[in-house]
């Protein structure tokens, strides 16, 4: 039974080394093995190289009965990379899950929020203090540039060059882009930078562009939380979690006349098809705005 664990050992090594995913994926990947391997010993199969395309089908309709599609869709992937690694590396001759079905999923449009609601969280932030700097110019960053939270705070003061107006990004697998920035975002960061974070790091000395009260590297929890708390002193209902602003920033580039190209290097989308699902909103926005605004767009 080691020998299964040892596999998905020697599989989370390749997810990290080779592929170069982060931690948290390398972990999502082996929590859905893991289960896989739950399965087998509970119901008396045997190991990970065992799996026929029969036991691989079983499986899959008894997931099918606990989760919804999406998160089906999502096991059965990371199950057949799993098998295309245990198969190329020759522990194992046939692919199991490879006849298996993957089932059709509904994408939902990402949620985003209106320019006007946003700028009611910007204007809210007090400008005068070393935090509200801090705030301002990490808001700033991710409406501004659609980087995803995992980059932001990956973010060092060397990635950012404020003369050239852009900042090198490091996305996954390893793939660096640069992206470029805006007027008042290199204001707000000249500004965080020439006091701010020096006054919160005091006698502290590391790269990383934003930092906790401690003086520390802000964490992806962290940015939550000042998120969070942007809102709260807003007085604002909205959700504004990080991946909103990702979202916000690609509709709201799209809908002013951004090439979907552009857009698709910006986010770092391997995909283009990742990247086409923000026309829709673009689309979605113009009839609300439509239905709500014109006098003839409802029925009395």
């Amino acid at each position: 039974m080691m020998r299964d664990e040892v596999l998905i050992g020697e599989f989370e090594d390749y997810l990290l080394g080779i592929r170069r995913y982060s931690e948290a994926t390398a972990k999502a990947y082996t929590h859905d093995i893991g289960e896989l391997l739950a399965f087998l010993r509970r119901e008396d199969f045997a190991g990970l190289t065992k799996v026929s395309p029969r036991i691989a089908k079983f499986y899959v309709g008894e997931l099918a009965g606990r989760f919804e599609p999406a998160s089906v869709a999502r096991k059965i992937s990371t199950l057949r990379s799993f098998y295309r690694f245990l198969v190329d590396e020759g522990h194992m001759e046939t692919h199991p899950f490879l006849e298996v079905k993957i089932p059709k999923v509904k994408r939902r449009l990402p949620r985003f929020v209106y320019p006007e609601d946003i700028e009611e969280v910007f204007a809210s932030i007090d400008r005068t203090t070393d935090k509200g700097k801090r705030n301002l110019t990490l808001l700033e960053l991710l409406y501004t540039s659609g980087i995803r939270i995992g980059e932001c705070v990956q973010v060092k003061t060397r990635d950012v060059s404020l003369e050239k107006r852009t900042l090198i990004v490091h996305g996954k697998g390893g793939k660096d882009r640069i992206v470029p920035l805006g007027e008042r975002f290199v204001d707000t960061c000249r500004d965080y930078l020439l006091s701010a974070r020096k006054n919160i790091m005091k006698k502290k000395d590391h790269p990383h562009l934003f930092v906790n009260l401690r003086g520390d590297p802000v964490t992806a929890r962290g940015v939550r939380h000042i998120l969070d708390s942007l809102l709260k002193e807003a007085g604002s209902i909205l959700e504004l979690k990080p991946h909103t602003l990702r979202h916000t920033f690609a509709s709201h580039m799209l809908s002013r006349g951004a090439d979907m190209r552009s857009v698709q290097e910006m986010l770092g989308h391997e995909h283009i098809s990742s990247t086409q699902i923000y026309t829709q909103i673009t689309k979605e926005d113009l009839k609300a705005r439509y239905l709500e605004a014109h006098p003839r767009a409802k029925k009395k």
